[in-house]
C-alpha cells in the first residue's frame, strides 16, 4: 500500500456472555464426541440473568450411535460456567445453584435427512451443510518474538492475547477482583510496507468488584484498575517496542465503570455471535458460519480449519506474506465445489500455481480432514475462548495449527 495505515480488531474474555454461550456449547460437542467419535452435534445456549435469577437454555440436535445415553447436558452447562467463574448471583450468574440459575433443555435427534449426507465412509462422506469457508494467514506476527509462530495478523493476535491473559489472571487470584466478563481492542498503525509500525489505541473493559470502599472515591478505584490492567496484562502481551509516547492510546474502562453485576445479567449471550473475534479479527474473510457447537462433519468447522492449516503453510513455507483460501461445499457431496487461492500480490509465484501445490498436499473432502486433523476427539473446549487460530498446538488441541515440515519442504522446493 502507498500510505499508512490504521486497522482494528477486538476480542472478548471467556465470560462474556456470547462467549460463555459458546463455551458451554462446546463442552457438550467435548462430552459428545468423549462417547462416541462419530456424534453428530449441533447445540446452540442463550444465557441471560435476572434481578431473581439467572436462565441458561440449551437447543439443538444430537445423534449419537445406538445404545450409548447422552451425557447430562444441563449439569454440563453448570460446571462450564461455574469454571469461567459464574459462582455468585451477585457478578451476574450463580451457575452452581438451582435456586439462583435455572437451565432449560431443548435437545433433540439430528435429522435423518442430514445425517444419511455424513455417514458414510471416510472417502465418501458428505459435507454436512452446503457454505463457503476462509482460511488466512501472514506473517505479521513473526517480527515479534513473543507472538513468532502465530502467522496471524497482529491486531487480533494480541487483542486475544490480552483478553485470554485477562482471564486467566482472574482466575489464578492475581487479579482477585477482576470479573469473568471483560473486551479488548486494538488498534495499529501500518507503514507504508504494509507492516505494523505501532500500537495507536488499546481498549480494555474488564468487570469488576465494587471498591469504592477501598479507594476512596470512584476516580481512585479506577485509576488503580487501569494501572493494575497496564502492568500485569497489557505490559505481557503487547511488546514494548510498540508502545509508543504520544501517539498510544490507552482506554481502560472507558464509561468510567464496570462494576457488578455484569455478564450475562446485563447483556444476553449467544453462540455464534462472535465470528469475526473466533477468527482473524476482519483482515480475513468469513463465511458467515460460526464453529461452537457443532461437530467437525460440519464444514462451517472442520472446512475453515483446513482452510487454515493449508494459508499457515502456504506463508510459513515463504511463498507468500498473505494467503486466503476459500472452499465451499453442496450438503451430502464429498469434494468441495471450489477451491480459491488468493496471496493479494504478495506471492513469490502466481496464485494459480500455489493453488495446484495446494490441492496436491491437502484433501479437503470432509472425511479427509476429519481424519488427517484428528477432528473426532473431544479438543473443542479450549477453543471457544481467545480465538481459533494463531494458538500453540498442546497434545491434540489446535491440529490445524501444527506444520508439517514435509509440505513445507515440498512447497519450498517449489521456489
Amino acid at each position: 500500500m502507498a500510505q499508512t495505515w490504521l486497522f482494528t480488531s477486538e476480542s472478548v474474555a471467556a465470560g462474556h456472555p456470547d462467549k460463555l454461550c459458546d463455551a458451554i456449547s462446546d463442552a457438550i460437542v467435548d462430552a459428545c464426541l468423549a462417547l462416541d467419535p462419530t456424534a453428530k452435534v449441533a447445540v446452540e445456549t442463550l444465557v441471560k440473568g435476572r434481578d431473581d435469577r439467572s436462565h441458561i437454555v440449551l437447543a439443538g440436535e444430537v445423534k449419537l450411535a445406538a445404545g450409548i445415553e447422552a451425557p447430562n447436558y444441563i449439569a454440563i452447562a453448570r460446571d462450564t460456567a461455574a469454571a469461567i467463574g459464574y459462582t455468585s448471583h451477585g457478578i451476574g450468574m450463580d451457575a452452581t445453584s438451582e435456586a439462583l440459575c435455572e437451565v432449560i433443555e431443548f435437545i433433540t435427534s439430528q435429522s435423518d435427512h442430514i445425517n444419511r449426507g455424513v455417514v458414510q465412509d471416510v472417502d465418501k462422506q458428505g459435507a454436512g451443510d452446503q457454505g463457503l469457508m476462509f482460511g488466512y494467514a501472514c506473517d505479521e506476527t513473526e517480527a515479534f518474538p513473543e507472538h513468532q509462530g502465530r502467522w496471524m495478523p497482529l491486531a487480533i493476535a494480541l487483542a486475544q492475547a490480552l483478553t485470554r491473559r485477562i482471564s486467566h489472571l482472574g482466575l489464578d487470584g492475581t487479579l482477585p477482583w477482576a470479573r469473568p466478563d471483560a473486551k479488548s481492542q486494538v488498534t495499529l498503525m501500518h507503514g507504508e510496507d504494509g507492516q505494523p509500525r505501532y500500537v495507536d489505541t488499546v481498549v480494555i473493559a474488564v468487570q469488576h468488584k465494587d471498591m469504592i470502599s477501598e479507594h476512596g472515591s470512584e476516580a481512585a478505584e479506577q485509576d488503580w484498575i487501569r494501572q493494575q490492567v497496564i502492568e500485569h496484562v497489557i505490559q505481557h502481551v503487547v511488546p514494548s517496542a510498540l508502545i509508543v509516547e504520544g501517539k498510544t492510546t490507552i482506554h481502560v474502562n472507558s464509561t468510567g465503570r464496570f462494576a457488578d453485576p455484569g455478564g450475562p445479567y446485563t447483556d444476553a449471550g449467544l453462540t455464534g455471535r462472535k465470528i469475526i473475534v473466533d477468527t482473524y479479527g476482519g483482515r480475513g474473510r468469513h463465511g458467515g458460519g460460526a464453529f461452537s457447537g457443532k461437530d467437525p462433519t460440519k464444514v462451517d468447522r472442520s472446512a475453515a480449519y483446513a482452510a487454515r492449516w493449508a494459508a499457515k503453510h502456504v506463508v510459513a513455507a515463504g511463498l507468500s506474506a498473505e494467503c486466503e483460501i476459500q472452499l465451499a461445499y453442496a450438503i451430502g457431496v464429498a469434494d468441495p465445489v471450489s477451491i480459491r487461492v488468493d496471496t493479494f500480490g504478495t506471492g513469490r509465484l502466481t496464485d494459480e500455481t500455489i493453488a495446484d501445490l495446494v490441492k496436491a498436499h491437502f484433501s479437503f473432502k470432509p472425511g479427509h480432514i476429519i481424519r488427517d486433523l484428528g477432528l473426532s476427539a473431544p479438543i473443542y473446549g479450549v477453543t471457544a475462548a481467545g480465538g481459533h487460530f494463531g494458538r500453540h498446538p498442546d497434545g491434540p488441541t489446535f491440529p490445524w495449527e501444527k506444520l508439517d515440515n514435509s509440505i513445507l519442504t515440498a512447497f519450498r522446493t517449489a521456489l
